[in-house]
């Protein structure tokens, strides 16, 4: 009876252990995109730097004095050789006098030590003085020639300073600071006005450390006034600081605008715009990237429809997308869009995106 029961009940048991099949969902549309690699230019580096001129010379006498007279002013175009100003030159011409009467009476004693020499070797030659006598007149007279050579310098440097007392410019430029007034005792070096070389105007600007890389001299770039920014200057890297700034820790660099004109005024603001360099990256639409466990994935679709993830490395983040540095090769497809649904295995129906993004299709996909 309890055998027959059994029997009964087996049917039943298999029938319970059995698992229903899941029904295999169908494919799903996604929408793809296929790799390429292309050109890929790094944004332009805009920097904020002052108008300067290449040569600017702060001027001051080279001796110390009194300013009698200042003969131009802040703007004035000035001449190479042309004087800015006069110092009291009373002092100075009192001394070149005195080197000049030193000179006079160093050419008497030298005229003096010459004739008693010439007359010392006649009697010499006829053996009426010693030899010792002669090279006594031979070392005065050398003597005073050395005293002739002393004084002409140094008359030579009291000249010179004489000359001191007026103030040239060094170079044709514009005044553009002054510094002094007539009255006023300067020392020797002081600056008494700068000169600016308008012919070579520059923009000086402070690259960070990380763009240096990229910079060489020569590299083209555009400079836009703040006070005039739909007018563009073309420029180029003239100089690039070999040490970074003490105070700002950035690289000086130096632009020289090649087609400046009257509007370029010194201390102004300038925009520099440096181009960045071209590269071969593959960029990828941001919403193709996703994370699993710290690390950067995108979904892999295969030529047979099979979705698959696969870890990347990611570069910087653009504008345009993402750059990714590993993991990926051109030619290949990848989900673009709602790959956080995406299921390791699943299959899909690859939807291209727009010809601007991809120009492709997928083999062997039904």
């Amino acid at each position: 009876m309890n055998k027959q029961y059994l029997l009964l009940l087996l049917p039943l048991l298999l029938s319970a252990c059995e698992q229903p099949k899941e029904p295999i969902s169908p494919p799903r549309p996604a929408l793809v995109m296929k790799v390429g690699a292309h050109t890929q230019s790094e944004s332009d580096l805009v920097l904020v730097g002052e108008v300067k001129s290449r040569y600017e010379s702060n001027v001051g006498f080279r001796i110390a004095g009194k300013i009698t007279a200042r003969l131009v002013d802040v703007g004035a175009q000035v001449k190479k050789g042309q004087v800015l100003a006069t110092i009291d030159a009373n002092d100075a011409n009192l001394s070149m006098q005195a080197a000049n009467a030193d000179v006079q009476a160093a050419e008497a004693n030298y005229a003096l030590a010459k004739a008693e020499l010439d007359r010392q070797r006649l009697l010499f030659d006829k053996q009426f003085i010693s030899k010792s006598a002669l090279d006594l007149r031979e070392a005065e007279f050398k003597t005073s020639v050395a005293r002739l050579k002393q004084v002409k310098s140094q008359s030579a440097v009291t000249g010179n300073q004489s000359n001191y007392t007026k103030l040239v410019a060094d170079r044709d430029g514009i005044i553009a600071q002054i510094t002094a007034e007539p009255g006023q005792v300067v020392a020797a070096g002081q600056t008494v006005a700068q000169i600016v070389d308008y012919q070579h105007i520059e923009v000086l600007i402070a690259v960070p450390e990380s763009r240096m890389a990229a910079l060489q001299v020569g590299q083209v770039a555009q400079v836009k006034l703040w006070a005039n920014i739909e007018k563009t200057y073309q420029g180029k890297v003239r100089e690039i600081a070999p040490a970074a700034n003490a105070a700002t820790r950035a690289f000086d660099v130096r632009i020289a605008v090649l087609d400046a004109d009257q509007q370029l005024k010194i201390g102004m603001t300038a925009g520099v715009a440096l181009g960045g360099s071209e590269t071969q990256a593959i960029v990828v639409p941001s919403t193709a990237l996703t994370q699993d466990h710290g690390q950067h994935q995108v979904w892999v679709i295969d030529t047979q429809g099979v979705a698959s993830p696969r870890t990347v490395t990611s570069g910087m983040f653009t504008e345009h997308g993402v750059e990714i540095t590993q993991g990926l090769q051109a030619g290949e497809m990848i989900a673009v869009a709602g790959v956080h649904t995406l299921v390791k295995g699943q299959k899909v129906i690859p939807q291209l995106t727009s010809p601007n993004m991809a120009q492709a299709t997928v083999e062997g996909v039904h």
